[in-house]
């Protein structure tokens, strides 16, 4: 199975683009946001690849980050929702982006992928609530916070860490640590002010 790809940009077309690897072109398939931010033919690049592999079909969807492909196979997890309306889904939504999406079971957001209904929605935001990986949590936590990746990352997950100890859900946890976030200021947001505020969300 193929992991990885890195190689040189070597065309694009409508929903791909052709890796060249050693001189051996790969047709990788990938959401628009994906070849939006493509090198130009002929540049370095290296994706994340999710491989599907069929008795009649053998497809590569790549990723720029590990969390993008984690995204994909739990979005190709949820009933009714193939590769076409996860790679829709990833068009318009980040990682972080879907992570405070359904953390918060909010499927208006979702539903802005052309071709995901309501129905569809509701259902991706209800089954992955709590199948997200904590570390998706801190990741979009911090991009939300605007702190620095490394000590707000680290303070974010001590954070969610006491308040799951406490015996509440990810979700719950993650919701009000960003209602936290957002009302501390620059300076205050150590772990102990922030489990603090967060619990005060949590019982307001």
């Amino acid at each position: 199975m193929i992991g990885r790809l890195r190689g040189r940009v070597d065309g694009r077309g409508d929903g791909w683009a052709l890796i060249d690897v050693g001189g051996v072109g790969y047709m990788v398939e990938g959401s628009a946001r994906l070849l939006d931010n493509l090198p130009s033919d002929g540049e370095a690049v290296s994706l994340a690849i999710e491989t599907y592999v069929r008795e009649d079909q053998l497809r590569l969807f790549g990723f720029t980050s590990e969390e993008e492909r984690s995204w994909f196979r739990l979005l190709m997890g949820v009933q009714g929702v193939g590769a076409k309306v996860a790679l829709a889904i990833q068009g318009v939504l980040s990682a972080a982006d879907l992570t405070q999406a359904v953390a918060a079971e909010d499927k208006a957001m979702v539903s802005r992928a052309p071709g995901v209904g309501p129905k569809v929605a509701q259902r991706i935001v209800q089954e992955l609530k709590d199948k997200i990986p904590e570390a998706q949590f801190i990741v979009a936590a911090g991009d939300a916070g605007q702190t620095d990746a490394g000590a707000g990352g680290k303070v974010l997950e001590e954070a969610m860490s006491a308040l799951v100890n406490l015996g509440y859900q990810r979700v719950q946890a993650n919701q009000a640590l960003m209602a936290a976030r957002g009302k501390l200021a620059d300076g205050d947001d150590n772990v102990e002010a922030l489990i603090k505020q967060a619990l005060k969300e949590i019982s307001s």
